[in-house]
This record gives structure tokens, C-alpha cells and sequence, in this order.
């Protein structure tokens, strides 16, 4: 691909975020107020801010701890497929494993996904930690 036609990372992070805000919304009527993307290498941290749909924030509020986590651990479950898809799709680089975890007192959802290669962009300095020989 063209240099000049490949997307920077800082686009490739606004997309991601901007995809996994539609997935949520169409997927759990529920849209996270804010989805932060790194890519880090082979690695894309990802962080979603008020996640926590309200049918999970009222067992929480309403002492049903126990529960709440697993109607929490059962969505990540059942979407971990979908979300990997929509991150392949983005990034264009197969995701090996998806790590997620979830804090019902802060709203927020972390996911860590290793990727088979890090992403091709306009801009590969600018990745954190990506220490290899670039080549012009």
C-alpha cells in the first residue's frame, strides 16, 4: 500500500473507538461515554468509560453484587467474538487473544487485544514501543 494512503495510528485509535461505541450501542443499547484506544505494537489497550448497562448498575446498587458480575462476565462472553471482528476489521490484522476485565464501582471496561502483527500505518514511529528498524 502506498505510504501516503495508509492511516496514521492516531486514525486507526479514532476508529476503533468510534466502531466499538457502535457495537455497544447496537449490541446492548447501552453506548460507554467515552472509548480510548493505544496501539502499542502488537498490543491495543482499549478503555471504556461508563460501560455499565443500567439493568447491571441496578443488581449493583441494589446490593446484587454477586449477580451483576455475572450478568457482566456473560456479555463480555457472548461478544468477545463479535468484538474481535470488529477490531480485525479495523485494524486489518488478525487479533491472537482478547483479555478483558470489568469494574462495576467505576463503570469502566478494560480489553487488551494481542495482535498477530502491529497495524501497517503512515506513522509507524509514533506507535509506543515500537522499536523496530523502519524502513523509508
Amino acid at each position: 500500500m502506498d505510504n501516503l494512503k495508509k492511516p496514521t495510528s492516531g486514525k486507526l485509535e479514532r476508529d476503533l473507538s468510534q466502531r466499538i461505541q457502535q457495537f455497544y450501542r447496537q449490541q446492548l443499547e447501552h453506548q460507554p461515554s467515552k472509548v480510548t484506544c493505544q496501539i502499542f505494537e502488537q498490543k491495543i489497550a482499549i478503555i471504556l468509560e461508563e460501560s455499565i448497562t443500567p439493568t447491571e448498575q441496578l443488581l449493583f446498587q441494589e446490593g446484587q453484587v454477586e449477580l451483576a458480575q455475572k450478568v457482566r462476565s456473560s456479555i463480555d462472553e457472548i461478544m468477545q467474538q463479535q468484538l474481535k471482528e470488529v477490531i480485525e476489521e479495523t485494524l486489518q490484522v488478525r487479533v491472537e487473544d482478547l483479555l478483558s476485565d470489568s469494574t462495576l464501582e467505576t463503570g469502566r471496561i478494560g480489553i487488551i487485544a494481542i495482535l498477530s502483527d502491529t497495524p501497517d500505518v503512515r506513522n509507524p514511529d509514533t506507535i509506543p514501543k515500537n522499536k523496530r528498524k523502519i524502513s523509508s
